[in-house]
């Protein structure tokens, strides 16, 4: 959720209905441990909302159906909320065995001492919200009283772990998660998302199709790709190139391996160094598995000898495989991993080609997201803010933002700021596209970079006889390859389109007499660049259309000795639609069509 929808979310009715949600659940959790459950916080969160307990016992899911039943009761209490501001004494006292909340009353009266001296830091005001026999330290806002909570539109959903504040070295508390809307019609189409979204989940998927594996053998965040997989991988950056190659990319190697210094010169090691993989020294150079391509293409520019402005734009392109440690506990399939395939540019221009530069990468970005049926999606203006993590270059990122924002007006695009959330570098154009559940996923990515080619040195002869330093625009269609994949295997649901599908086809001989023309179509398929097998096994027709259709094969050819004798053959898709006989010719007008129009 970005910071526009979330301060609209904030002042919602939605929002204030799923605040008083959560703490009518902390009131049924603190009566089920009477005098022994602490309390923690409960905000609404997109969707719903959750509230945090150290208890006694751990909960079970056995438990939320009797939470759920008492939480019914506290609604049709209609029990007023009522807000008060009580003094810190009056505060401590009210919460004197509740250690999690005293904390937070003491966090609130102290002034903020990581800001400059010279402010002067009031402490935040204290309140209070009760209803019924239950009071919360809250800033609010709620409903008028809890009868404007429908219950059959309340949902507890799960129990997991979470760390005091997000810190690791702090008690684990229990997490219970819930869900709440304004009528029961809406709730139950979000239980329907979810159990959607299991369905369609990429870990679940990835093994049924076969298409990737993670071993313990090789380690976490390190996927193993069957040859299915790779069928697809290759076919998704084969695309990818071939577009870019339209649009005027060169496509560039760069390798694995990099020396440190390098991204010490960048400004990467400072700002990216917790996610590298520990250095490998030679004869005291330290080097590093490559997790970013950007100071090796500008080093490639840079080697490549003498530019000029007439050169420029130049527009390197690589998919290359790049190394990233990322904690275990954040791994997750192949949406976050140690390894990853990026289809990554950099264009090396001057300040006036920013504009047209930007439309370009914006077209080809418009083009692929077309292709793979994500028509649904905003731009993320994604600007730094007062933290210390970014490049401190004012000019430089005025003049960025600047050139960013003027590139987004021109091109007519719907797009929200968003602060802390750019490269460290520079300001980016995230393309946040909604999939067919409506989750929205980060997809393709255009940053602005004033600042890494003057660090690494990079100049270009200018029209006035003078050296200047190119503009380095970092562009990325799909992201990563493996993470990309995820997101498709779920927006598919599987069942990828006819152009992507690794197996298009699935020849099923009704009995042995039929393989040798089952052969013999395959070659005659295969000749016209069909992906096509031949399922020769065991099994009884039936069986083998059922395991096709398991596996999400397009088109499943049926063959028998009447097809054999017409030179034909029965059509059946993976939808289930009824047989349709065929001749070959027919046949490959049918899949060439679907292959054209992206089905």
């Amino acid at each position: 959720m970005n910071n526009q929808t979330k301060e609209t979310y904030q002042t919602s009715q939605l929002y204030r209905l799923r605040h008083s949600t959560a703490h009518i659940l902390a009131q049924a959790v603190m009566e089920m441990f009477p005098g022994e459950a602490q309390i923690a916080i409960g905000p609404p969160i997109e969707n719903g909302f959750y509230y945090d307990f150290d208890l006694p016992r751990a909960l079970t899911l056995d438990d939320l159906p009797i939470l759920e039943k008492r939480m019914h009761e506290i609604i049709d209490g209609k029990h007023k909320f009522i807000k008060s501001e009580p003094n810190l004494e009056q505060a401590r006292k009210e919460f004197a065995h509740q250690k999690y909340k005293l904390e937070l009353i003491e966090t609130i009266a102290k002034p903020d001492k990581s800001k400059a001296d010279s402010v002067k830091h009031e402490p935040d005001a204290i309140s209070f919200y009760t209803h019924d026999t239950f009071t919360d330290l809250c800033r609010g806002p709620h409903l008028e009283h809890t009868g404007e909570i429908n219950p059959k539109a309340v949902k507890l959903l799960s129990v997991a772990g979470a760390y005091w504040r997000g810190d690791s070295n702090k008690t684990m508390l229990q997490r219970i998660y819930g869900t709440a809307w304004n009528t029961p019609k809406e709730l139950r189409k979000y239980l329907w998302t979810i159990e959607e979204a299991k369905k369609r989940d990429h870990r679940k998927l990835g093994t049924q199709l076969g298409l990737f594996h993670f071993s313990n053998d090789i380690g976490p965040g390190l996927p193993l790709f069957t040859p299915a997989g790779e069928t697809v991988r290759h076919l998704m950056e084969s695309y990818v190139r071939d577009v870019q190659s339209k649009y005027g990319y060169q496509h560039v190697w760069t390798g694995h391996v990099v020396k440190e210094d390098l991204y010490k010169k960048s400004g990467h090691y400072e700002n990216y160094r917790d996610a590298m993989f520990p250095a490998m020294i030679d004869e005291n150079v330290k080097f590093r598995l490559k997790p970013m391509n950007c100071p090796s293409h500008m080093s490639l520019f840079k080697e490549m000898g003498k530019h000029s402005y007439r050169d420029l734009p130049i527009r390197f392109a690589e998919f290359a495989t790049l190394y990233r440690y990322e904690k275990s506990g954040e791994l997750t399939g192949l949406t976050r991993v140690r390894s990853l395939t990026q289809d990554d540019c950099h264009i090396f221009c001057t300040p006036d080609q920013i504009q047209d530069e930007f439309a370009l990468a914006l077209d080809l970005i418009q083009e692929v997201l077309k292709r793979y049926r994500f028509t649904d999606y905003r731009v993320r203006l994604s600007l730094r803010d007062n933290t210390g993590k970014y490049v401190q270059d004012d000019e430089k990122w005025k003049i960025a933002q600047s050139a960013l924002k003027n590139a987004l007006d021109v091109s007519g695009l719907d797009y929200y700021s968003e602060t802390g959330e750019a490269a460290f570098y520079g300001p980016k154009a995230d393309f946040m596209a909604r999939d067919v559940l409506g989750r929205e996923w980060q997809l393709s990515t255009i940053q602005v970079d004033f600042i890494q080619p003057s660090k690494l040195g990079l100049t270009y002869h200018g029209e006035d006889g003078q050296e200047h330093t190119p503009v380095v625009l970092h562009r990325a269609v799909t992201g990563s390859t493996e993470r990309f994949l995820g997101v498709l295997i779920e927006q598919y649901a599987g069942a990828f389109p006819v152009w992507l599908a690794p197996v298009q086809a699935v020849i099923i001989p009704i009995t042995d007499r039929n393989l040798e023309y089952c052969h013999k179509l395959s070659t005659t398929l295969q000749n016209v660049g069909l992906r096509v097998n031949i399922d020769a096994g065991n099994d009884r027709m039936n069986s083998k259309i059922r395991k096709a259709q398991v596996q999400k094969v397009p088109y499943m050819l049926v063959i028998g000795d009447k097809e054999e004798q017409s030179n034909s053959v029965s059509v059946r898709s993976r939808s289930g639609k009824n047989t349709t006989v065929q001749s070959v010719d027919e046949f490959l007008s049918l899949i060439e069509e679907s292959i054209s129009s992206g089905e």
